[in-house]
């Protein structure tokens, strides 16, 4: 579909914005802590980023709710709800990775695989669902219902997994905080 003058492209700002998220993400995981902001307590980061995933859960779940009773005003309200607290979660996320040293599962046997199963499948889906819900949304605001509903059918059920399962790694692994 070709963009009339009303609607924007946004392939651009997806690209830069998947490349930047996940590869600042990425980037946590190899870089030294910043040592001179050791004096600062995070240790509430990992608990706020909890309940900012939890409120995108409910977000999303009120969006897909509103959208089959074809309210789209307020289907688009708990979208935008929903990238806010994203996006308020990834600021907490990268400030604590930033500045924490990473916590270890502690448990062994049979809980231990289920842990590792649910934080893999997280961190794969969740480096997925960048582009993803960043394509969805721009083609909801561009009105191009039929190409968002396509994406949307896969987008949707992705990124609730993605935001409830990082509850569930959260509440897995707050004991060994």
């Amino acid at each position: 579909m070709k963009t009339t003058t009303n609607q924007k492209n946004y392939t651009g700002i997806v690209v830069i914005l998947t490349l930047a998220i996940n590869g600042l993400i990425a980037l946590l995981f190899f870089m030294p802590k910043l040592d001179q902001f050791s004096h600062l307590d995070v240790t509430f980061l990992p608990l706020l980023n909890a309940v900012l995933n939890s409120f995108t859960f409910i977000f999303l779940l009120a969006a897909l709710f509103m959208i089959k009773q074809r309210n789209i005003t307020v289907h688009k309200r708990f979208v935008l709800a929903a990238f806010t607290t994203t996006f308020f979660f990834l600021l907490s996320y990268v400030t604590y990775h930033a500045l924490a040293e990473s916590t270890h599962f502690g448990a062994d046997g049979l809980i231990m695989y289920g842990y590792y199963f649910i934080l893999i499948s997280h961190i794969l889906l969740s480096i997925a669902i960048v582009p993803m819900a960043l394509i969805t949304l721009f083609r909801g605001l561009n009105r191009q219902d039929e190409r968002h509903r396509k994406i949307a059918r896969w987008t949707m059920p992705m990124w609730l997994y993605v935001s409830l399962t990082g509850v569930i790694v959260y509440l897995m692994i707050s004991p060994y905080y």
